[in-house]
């Protein structure tokens, strides 16, 4: 599995840790969805201000 941070258009590198921490957040809120199937292969998700 893999993961990406952007801001602004910048790559933010995230160790192993924090990357974990974040994939296994996001992963577990939208797989607990109602209609997401489980052989689900990528997840997006865009925040803007």
């Amino acid at each position: 599995m893999s993961m990406k941070l952007k801001v602004d258009g910048k790559e933010i590198p995230l160790n192993e840790f924090v990357a974990n921490i974040i994939s296994g957040s996001v992963i577990g809120a939208v797989t607990s969805l109602k209609g997401i199937k489980e052989d689900w292969k990528k997840i997006e998700i865009e925040i803007s201000k």
